[in-house]
């Protein structure tokens, strides 16, 4: 018996989830900022619009709930994630999404707080990489449901 739990737990679901969400809708709602960030930059203007604040504040939710979920993870612990090769891509992937999702926050509000062009073009980078990133996550998700059929999608939809 390793120890691990047969899943994860309701906070970690919601947690994931709420997440997922959040994450979606800064992909897509996220360049609203710019008209802001340049206001700023170039005229030396507030530039808290709407959006602006909108993705500030869903940035620090993110990485303010992914600090939770770390500490869930650290305490509680997950289930296996399996054997071999596919262990490794499993904590890789599961470890860059933290990463990636605490620490672009940060670079975020340093960029906005400092002004700062080159800053920002650093924030910008994560959109790329985290949409591969999601990619690759929802394809072995699907790839477990699908063809291995060993339930592990199914840990992030029930407790356990």
């Amino acid at each position: 018996m390793s120890g691990k739990p047969l899943g994860y737990s309701i906070l970690q679901i919601r947690l994931h989830w709420i997440v997922a969400v959040l994450v979606i809708l800064q992909l897509v709602f996220g360049e609203g900022i710019s008209g802001g960030f340049d206001a700023r930059v170039e005229d030396g203007a507030s530039g808290y619009t709407l959006q602006a604040v909108a993705h500030i504040v869903a940035g620090l939710l993110i990485g303010l709930l992914m600090v939770w979920r770390l500490g869930q993870r650290l305490s509680r612990g997950v289930p296996d994630e399996g054997e071999g090769l596919q262990a490794l891509a499993a904590k890789i992937g599961h470890w860059a999404f933290y990463a990636i999702l605490i620490v672009a926050p940060l670079v975020g509000l340093a960029a906005w707080f400092g002004a700062s062009e080159d800053i920002a073009d650093l924030h910008t980078l994560v959109k790329p990489v985290l949409i591969v990133l999601i990619a690759v996550h929802v394809l072995a998700a699907l790839w477990h449901q699908f063809i291995l059929k060993d339930g592990a999608l199914l840990r992030m939809k029930r407790p356990g």
